[in-house]
């Protein structure tokens, strides 16, 4: 609720937080050459992360073949980390394309990494629509950006 009611920043989120100087501050916990990674600040669950090309597109068909490399090199470190530091059974992963798909920013294409465990959802988004997180967003931005660190996402080929 407080994304939906709170008072919104100008411009686009994903191209603030690739601009920015405190990566602890905007929650990005790696960096590529051309994407990123950073938590979702309204998770679906702990560890849940976005990867994000710098450039600003909202369409996939947009990207670059070396900006899809990178994106996906990211996708795949991101994973690593995730089941090294929160040992995660399974995984949501995905591209949310347009409104009506449900993306909540449209204008910057960004993919999504929900890591999952075994009853992880339970009766409070059934009867109160409410998501219990059981970790503050900057002990799991610390957890991961320690396990992405000596973690160089692979080289797009040239």
């Amino acid at each position: 609720m407080g994304y939906i009611n709170g008072e919104k920043e100008d411009g686009c989120l994903f191209c603030r937080k690739a601009a920015g100087q405190d990566d602890a501050a905007d929650h990005v916990v790696a960096r590529g050459e051309r994407s990123f990674v950073l938590l979702n600040l309204y998770p679906y669950n702990s560890g849940h992360l976005m990867v994000a090309p710098y450039r600003h597109t909202g369409r996939l068909e947009d990207l670059e073949p070396g900006e899809v490399a990178d994106l996906m090199a990211l996708v795949r470190k991101s994973i690593e980390v995730l089941k090294l530091r929160l040992a995660p059974e399974g995984f949501n992963v995905g591209f949310n394309l347009g409104k009506s798909a449900g993306a909540g920013i449209v204008e910057h294409i960004h993919l999504h990494i929900v890591p999952r465990w075994s009853g992880d959802t339970n009766f409070m988004p059934v009867i109160t629509d409410t998501r219990v997180v059981p970790q503050a967003l900057a002990d799991t931005a610390r957890i991961l950006r320690e396990g992405f660190s000596g973690l160089e996402p692979e080289k797009p080929p040239v």
